[in-house]
């Protein structure tokens, strides 16, 4: 199996379990590296309730230092999942600078005057809403998040769908450009199984984007957005069994901000 690059710690306020309970669940499962990439902080520590405070950040290698000293069979990567913002693009910057990350997943969870499109507090919130339109502004901005040449994967790239709303409109035509940046970027795309457990019902992304960026030769990489223990590595048969029928032979793995392509 590859190694589980998205994962979550109890800092970011609506997680279960500490980094050491997760390294154990991956151990037991077989994998042989995991990375954990808790919500970053935003300079503003009200800007939203489910995220690790900036004050938190050294606690948070604390956590993955104890993780490492309990589970030495298995090597921990640190990372973050960054939310873009695009007055935030300083603040990303400084953050990717703090400390020696392995990687960093780039993310979009807000659209527009701070939608929080996928909260599923705020499912409501999608009515009346122009899809067609939605959908636009979410690649757009997944594309600005990829030109500052910060990330090394892109989250769950077709988070917008979470709640099963899809516009009537060409999708190819909105996966190409973004598709076509990352390429230009030399950065991945992740499969990520947390999507199962969603309204949605399928991984993050569908399977006809996959087999573009396959085509594409794009990095990809699998992470579990394990919130919880149980949840590390899961459905990762399944998901490389999707890679392989999208046409990827390779996966990336990652250190220090440096990736090897390995083949499955």
């Amino acid at each position: 199996m590859p190694p589980d690059y998205h994962m979550h710690t109890p800092l970011c306020r609506h997680a279960e379990g500490e980094p050491t309970e997760y390294a154990a669940q991956a151990v037991k499962l077989g994998l042989t590296e995991i990375g954990f990439t808790e919500h970053a902080p935003l300079p503003e520590d009200d800007f939203d309730n489910w995220r690790m405070l900036e004050s938190e950040m050294d606690i948070y290698h604390e956590k993955l230092d104890q993780a490492e000293k309990e589970n030495p069979e298995i090597n921990i990567l640190r990372s973050l999942e960054v939310d873009y913002l695009p007055d935030y693009t300083e603040w990303i910057k400084s953050l990717g600078k703090r400390y020696e990350w392995d990687y960093l997943i780039g993310s979009v969870h807000y659209l527009g005057d701070k939608w929080s499109f996928d909260h599923p507090d705020h499912r409501d919130s999608w009515n009346g809403k122009d899809l067609n339109s939605v959908w636009s502004q979410y690649y757009i901005r997944l594309i600005e998040s990829v030109k500052i040449g910060i990330f090394n994967i892109v989250g769950h790239c077709d988070l917008i769908k979470v709640f099963g709303h899809r516009p009537d409109c060409d999708l190819a035509s909105l996966w190409m450009p973004f598709l076509e940046e990352v390429k230009r970027q030399d950065i991945a795309i992740e499969i990520n199984t947390g999507g199962i457990n969603k309204p949605c019902g399928e991984m993050y992304p569908e399977p006809a984007l996959l087999e573009m960026a396959a085509n594409m030769e794009i990095g990809l990489t699998f992470g579990s957005d394990a919130h919880k223990p149980e949840r590390v590595g899961e459905n990762f048969v399944e998901a490389v069994a999707l890679a392989k029928r999208s046409g990827f032979s390779r996966y990336r793995r990652f250190s220090g901000g440096e990736f090897e392509s390995v083949p499955f």
